[in-house]
């Protein structure tokens, strides 16, 4: 007689587990690991605890059932396992659980543009066709209100379950909110760290964000309380690094890089986005002139060993846009439009690899020293 792993679960489909109505096969209490040696059979049998108190007499109605329906010949005596059924992993705990992505934009240093690529980079993602909600977390620079054309807004709230609900705008196809909302645009605000935290914290669990593909935040320059804060409140999907080709720009970019990749912290970096690359003008558009050096992003991202997801021209209608409220990537067909829509696939492409290698987003325990 010729043995085969069905031939076994055939006859097993004759042990019910007591009290179930229902065979062990039917159960999933069989393994994926039976072993046909000669006339040897040998497998387990998953129990729900370790001790389980029918246990032996369900391995013992086994042995008969493989006896019984296949032939006495078979070596079973002794050869099948209880063992303990593995316990589902939890799911990661999140502020956002109708968020399927949250990527942190962040850079070393201030004037790198970081802002800028961040809201264009979500106005991108937005044409793609996903959903995008964009989060200020500059508390002390917002930039997001002036770059939207919104800094005379107000900001509403609804009452739900009797909690105060803030209620995002929505403009260019993405939800956003920015400290910049909520306090007068022409002060400077003075908070110090634990209250700039406790403002972030607010502007993302108790506001309605709904469902969403992608959520960005774009972070204050340069690595700490706010960075670490988020990454201790929320499971990061990734980080996104912006620079400029300069040494000192570099540097700081390097260090931001380093922190987010830190074991403590270990949030995967998406890559490098290269921002005023080289300065291109009008009347000569085929001309590149590297006016803060040349490939610095590029190398920093081969160093690194991350992506470089593109390289951003320094052109005078990024300034105009961003200072009239019409960023450049909801405007279709131009260069730097392109430019942007080419990085947001990047982006998807980078997301979705992370997703397929790593585990699931969690929230970072960060002890402090």
């Amino acid at each position: 007689m010729t043995l085969y792993p069905n031939l076994i679960l055939e006859a097993l489909k004759n042990v019910r587990y007591p009290g179930s109505g229902k065979d062990i096969v039917e159960m999933n209490m069989v393994q994926d690991d039976i072993r046909i040696d000669g006339n040897k059979v040998s497998f387990s049998i998953k129990f729900e605890k370790q001790n389980d108190p029918f246990a032996k007499s369900v391995v013992k109605a086994a042995e008969a059932a493989i006896l019984t329906y296949i032939s006495e010949d078979i070596d079973i005596k002794g050869n099948i396992t209880a063992i303990e059924k593995p316990k589902p992993k939890p799911k990661p705990v999140s502020i956002l659980p109708n968020v399927k992505n949250i990527i942190a934009v962040f850079s070393g240093k201030g004037g790198v543009g970081k802002s800028t690529v961040a809201s264009n980079l979500a106005i991108a993602l937005g044409a793609l066709g996903y959903e995008v909600g964009l989060l200020d977390a500059d508390i002390h620079g917002p930039s997001l209100p002036k770059m939207f054309g919104v800094e005379r807004e107000e900001i509403y709230v609804e009452e739900t379950d009797g909690k105060q609900i803030i209620l995002p705008l929505e403009k260019y196809g993405v939800k956003m909110l920015s400290i910049g909302f909520l306090v007068n645009p022409d002060e400077a605000l003075v908070w110090r760290g634990p209250m700039a935290s406790n403002a972030l914290k607010q502007l993302i669990s108790d506001a309605k964000w709904g469902e969403l593909d992608y959520f960005i935040m774009d972070l204050p320059p340069g690595t700490g309380d706010i960075h670490l804060t988020l990454v201790q409140t929320m499971g990061i999907t990734g980080a996104i690094a912006v620079t400029t080709p300069q040494d000192v720009a570099l540097a700081d970019a390097r260090k931001g890089i380093s922190m987010f990749s830190a074991d403590k912290v270990d949030v995967p970096v998406l890559g490098i986005i290269e921002n005023m690359a080289w300065f291109t003008p009008a009347e000569l558009p085929e001309n590149k002139y590297y006016i803060f050096g040349k490939d610095g992003g590029k190398n920093l991202a081969e160093e690194m060993n991350v992506p470089l997801l593109g390289q951003i021209p320094l052109v005078q209608s990024i300034r105009e846009g961003g200072d009239a409220g019409t960023p450049v990537a909801f405007n279709e067909n131009t260069v730097v439009s392109n430019a942007f829509r080419d990085i947001a696939e990047k982006v998807v492409n980078q997301v979705k690899l992370r997703n397929e290698t790593r585990e699931a987003t969690k929230i970072v325990q960060i002890t402090r020293q």
